[in-house]
């Protein structure tokens, strides 16, 4: 296959067009410009993008990696000749199907090619695997080891074999490992653990027969004991009810014979009373007789708790033998006299003598003056009013004392010496007066409507009694009352013992007695109560019984259970017989297998070491490649193999590009040979070797190399492209 064209809007690239030719292509261009870019856009391309892909915390899926950066849906287009055909293959983005709008037609005619189509492409034009082509013919930098892979195993093994590339022995080992998964796929599933799963569930299922077969019989076993218990307690109930039976005649014998003696009774109680009063006319008597009982005896209460006749009032000395009307007048009389008095007594003639004596000393004065005449005049007025004073002062005084001693009196009689309280004293003995006579006469007209209503009570009680005694007359009528109360209680009597008589002659006939001697000495109420914990405990059993009976069915019938487990182990038997033979065959085919690796080994070792020696002119010469594709080489002068990490890392770019190489021309001789910065840590010689190899596999097939440096065009022949 030769890629002409390549159109891409794709990560940074935005419809951008990358043109190829035959040969060796080497696109030199710096860092950052899409190299890589180009690169995985070709394997996009080719075969699809895993849209189910996501971005862990170490790489980003390749949908988002190269999401266009201009926002575009992701899209491209090959131009490329396919078995001597030119076609163009083209893919967009529909939804979230990215790159899976799928397109392939002739280049010049623009038909339809059929056999094309998303999933196959890759696979149809470069003729292997998308992992067989990205360990083989897809050289980067970064990824330059070989990995292992099963598909890449898997068409190595057809080198050294047939060349046959259907993976006959791939699809022996598969069918090996199916028939495995379905005998054993781990501990739970395949059909040997479903056949011991049953086995177990049918060993189960028998053992829990045998336990609900030996529950069955322990209650069966309850059942007889409870059976006989039962049958106990019935006899002796049998036994208490016939004896009940007996005393039930004989308490009707007795009946009968109590109810002849209560008739004759009732009819000596029925003449004695058909002379009394009426039932009703004794009822109304007492009825009235103790409410004039009642009647009387509170109002010889409220005669009792009258209030007694206070005593009049004790009047003061000074009012001693007069009412109160007189004594206030009395009062007001003596109060006017002691005013009188005492008025009497302050109109005193002593004034005279001063007057007497003061003209006296005025004439002494004048004729001390030398007033002569008026010294006269006024010494003789003087000395006539002191004599006349003189004389008129003790006839006042014996007149003074006559009266003081009748005001003395007057005060000793009330006893107070101020004569405004004398009416006041007065007036209080009046009111205390009125109020004493107001209350006795009072108390007296509630005495006497007292004792009118008494005397009239008594009148009624007398009339009642007939003159009798009340309390003879009650005690009469209530022994007649007596006598019609126990009539009523005989005929009450009377009528009992007839129903009990009728309850009891009811069920003539006798209950059978007893099956069998009774031993039990239980109550009636004890027997009935053990008689129904029994009959509880016996439907419990049964219900227990039947339990265990439905579960015993539910699990199946032992007979078929045992053939079932028997047919299992049989089939158990067999499933791990075939199982041994399934594993014994799939170590033989694994130990064939790795044969097969370990014969591939030096034909592809060989080839590597032949490119290997011409890119380091022939220092290494010795190489082996192991089983997991890991290369060991030895250099001239060295006695032992040393893997790639005793190496520097240009030999061993050098190495895993010898053994990329031979890989690919092995296993993809038509497919490009695409390089992306793989030559990058060659030094000038080992690049020289290297490009004279690419350009004798450019004879061949395509060969696009990729750089970021300008060594490669310097030394190539083929189309050299510079950006």
């Amino acid at each position: 296959m030769t890629i002409y064209e390549m159109t891409a809007t794709f990560g940074k690239l935005e419809h951008e067009t990358l043109t190829l030719k035959p040969g060796l292509n080497i696109i030199e261009a710096p860092n950052e410009w899409g190299k890589s870019t180009w690169c995985a856009f070709l394997v996009a391309m080719l075969y699809g993008i895993d849209t189910r892909e996501r971005t862990t915390q170490d790489s980003l899926a390749v949908k988002e990696r190269y999401a266009p950066w201009g926002g575009s849906p992701m899209s491209g287009r090959i131009d490329l000749c396919w078995e001597g055909r030119d076609i163009t293959i083209e893919r967009s983005t529909r939804g979230r199907s990215i790159l899976g709008c799928f397109r392939a037609y002739e280049t010049a005619t623009g038909l339809q090619i059929p056999e094309l189509n998303a999933e196959n492409c890759g696979q149809l034009l470069l003729g292997v695997e998308k992992s067989v082509f990205t360990r083989a013919g897809f050289i980067k930098l970064t990824d330059l080891p070989v990995t292992q892979d099963e598909r890449l195993r898997r068409r190595l093994n057809a080198l050294v074999t047939t060349a046959d590339e259907s993976g006959a022995s791939d699809a022996l080992a598969q069918k090996l490992r199916d028939l495995k998964n379905q005998c054993r796929a781990n501990r739970s599933t395949g059909l040997i653990p479903k056949a011991e799963a049953q086995r177990a569930e049918l060993e189960e299922k028998l053992s829990k027969i045998c336990e609900l077969r030996d529950q069955c019989q322990r209650i069966q076993s309850q059942q007889e004991v409870l059976s006989e218990h039962i049958s106990k307690l019935e006899n002796h109930q049998a036994a208490l009810n016939y004896a009940a039976a007996q005393e039930q005649v004989q308490k009707a014998a007795a009946a009968q014979l109590h109810l002849e003696r209560i008739r004759e009774e009732r009819v000596q109680l029925q003449t004695q009373c058909d002379g009394l009063p009426g039932l009703e006319t004794l009822h109304a008597k007492l009825g009235q007789l103790e409410k004039l009982r009642v009647q009387k005896e509170e109002l010889q209460m409220q005669v009792q708790l009258q209030t007694p006749v206070i005593s009049a009032p004790e009047p003061p000395a000074a009012f001693r033998g007069c009412s109160g009307e007189e004594a206030v007048e009395q009062a007001r009389q003596d109060q006017a006299l002691y005013e009188a008095l005492q008025s009497e007594k302050k109109g005193s003639v002593g004034w005279l003598v001063f007057a007497g004596a003061g003209l006296l000393l005025a004439g002494v004065v004048c004729l001390i003056m030398s007033w002569t005449v008026p010294a006269v005049l006024l010494m003789a007025a003087g000395g006539g009013g002191l004599i006349g004073g003189t004389v008129l002062w003790s006839g006042a005084n014996r007149k003074s004392r006559s009266t003081q001693l009748h005001m003395e009196r007057l005060l000793e009689r009330y006893r107070s010496p101020d004569p405004s309280q004398w009416v006041l004293a007065a007036r209080q003995f009046a009111r205390s007066v009125q109020e004493y006579e107001e209350n006795t006469a009072s108390l007296r007209s509630e005495r006497m409507l007292v004792q009118e209503q008494l005397q009239k009570v008594n009148a009624q009680l007398s009339a009642l009694t007939e003159g009798a005694s009340y309390i003879q007359k009650e005690q009469q009528w209530k022994k007649m009352l007596e006598r019609y109360q126990e009539l009523e209680a005989c005929v009450r009597e009377q009528q009992r013992t007839e129903e009990l008589i009728g309850s009891l002659s009811a069920d003539r006939q006798l209950p059978q007695p007893p099956a069998f001697a009774d031993t039990l000495s239980c109550s009636q109420q004890e027997t009935d109560k053990l008689l129904a914990d029994a009959e509880l405990d016996r439907h419990q059993l049964q219900r227990q019984l039947g339990h265990c009976q439905g579960q015993m069915e539910s699990l199946g019938l032992e007979e078929v259970l045992q053939q079932q487990l028997q047919a299992v182990n049989t089939r158990l038997r067999r499933l791990e017989d075939t199982y041994s033979a399934l594993e014994m065959a799939q170590t033989t085919l694994q130990e064939a297998s790795k044969e097969l690796q370990r014969r591939f080994a030096p034909r592809i070792s060989r080839r590597t070491q032949e490119l290997f020696g011409e890119m380091t002119a022939n220092r290494y010469d010795r190489l082996t490649l192991g089983e997991d594709l890991r290369v060991s080489a030895g250099a001239q002068g060295e006695d032992t193999l040393h893997t790639a990490l005793w190496r520097s890392d240009g030999t061993v770019d050098q190495l895993y590009l010898a053994l990329r190489l031979a890989v690919a021309e092995e296993l993809t001789p038509d497919a490009p040979l695409i390089l992306d910065d793989a030559l990058v840590r060659f030094d000038d010689t080992r690049l020289a070797s290297a490009m004279e190899i690419l350009e004798d596999y450019a004879k061949s097939k395509q060969v696009i190399l990729f750089s970021c440096q300008g060594r490669e065009g310097a030394l190539g022949k083929g189309v050299c492209q510079k950006h």
